[in-house]
Order: structure tokens, then sequence, then C-alpha cells
């Protein structure tokens, strides 16, 4: 158990950071999947605009620390490059 008043701070601000991190985490995956589901069914012009809305939402989670600045910019590329070939 933490002892020193920082400690204790640290732990409670801790916990509303993982609530927060995993409801940002949980959105993008959420994007990302209608991007892939658009990409399956083959709808070109849908899958574009959701492929939009889910980098928005990417870059702002890499930006806030959730997932890495590469690997989100890997994920759009990838997704950006099925659509193309679609």
């Amino acid at each position: 158990m933490a002892n020193h008043k920082s400690a204790k701070t640290r732990i409670r601000r801790n916990d509303k950071r993982s609530v927060i991190n995993g409801m940002r985490r949980s959105r993008v995956r959420t994007f990302v999947k209608k991007v892939v589901a658009l990409i399956a069914a083959g709808n070109k012009e849908e899958a574009t605009t959701a492929l939009r809305v889910a980098e928005s939402e990417m870059m702002r989670a890499a930006q806030k620390g959730v997932f890495h600045k590469n690997m989100a910019s890997r994920t759009i590329s990838r997704l950006a490059q099925k659509i193309k070939s679609l």
C-alpha cells in the first residue's frame, strides 16, 4: 500500500486514466472494425468515408498516448491499401 500522499494521488490518477484509455482504445477498435466490414462487403465509397473517421479517431488516440504513433499510421496505411485495391 502507498504511504506517501503523492503515491496515493498517482494510484487514483492511474485508475482514472486506465478507464479513459480503455474507452478510447475500444472506440478506435470499433471504428476500425466498421472499415474492415465495409471492405469485406466491397463497399468502396462507404469504406473511404469510414476510414476518414477512423483515421481521425486513431491519430487522436495516438496523440493521447493510447497507441503508438507508428502503429496507428501503419494500420491506417494498410486499410487505405485494401480500399484502394477494391
